[in-house]
């Protein structure tokens, strides 16, 4: 069974910096064509934050953290890393890491029903 683990969120003041990483068990990431991050806070629709092609390492980033956020994946470790930098408090909320089977097209990278599998979650708060 494939699971995505989440890890390395908390509590952060505003113009903080955390690295978020997500893992992959029972598959390695290669099998995957894309892998995301998505976030989703109270009230409020899960929103696409940032994706990465694992073969390419092409990136995707919502203009809400472009040039604070860095999408990145490290092969050997098989694990793919969010840093976030210069948070808002507007950041907070649940990260989700997601993994596609299949080669998404750009204009559908942001979609959260073009990927197969979700991890857990790991909060972010942003403190002001």
């Amino acid at each position: 069974q494939v699971q995505l683990v989440e890890s390395g969120g908390g509590l952060v003041q505003a113009g903080g910096s955390l690295r978020l990483s997500c893992a992959a068990s029972g598959r390695t990431f290669n099998n995957y064509y894309v892998i995301g991050w998505f976030r989703q806070s109270p009230g409020k629709e899960r929103e696409f934050v940032a994706a990465i092609r694992w073969s390419s390492t092409i990136t995707y980033y919502a203009d809400s953290v472009k040039g604070r956020f860095t999408i990145s994946r490290d092969n050997a470790k098989n694990t793919v890393y969010l840093e976030m930098n210069s948070l808002l408090p507007e950041d907070t909320a649940v990260y989700y890491c997601a993994a596609a089977i299949a080669s998404i097209a750009q204009p559908f990278i942001a979609t959260k029903h073009s990927y197969d599998y979700w991890g857990q979650g790991t909060q972010v708060t942003v403190s002001s």
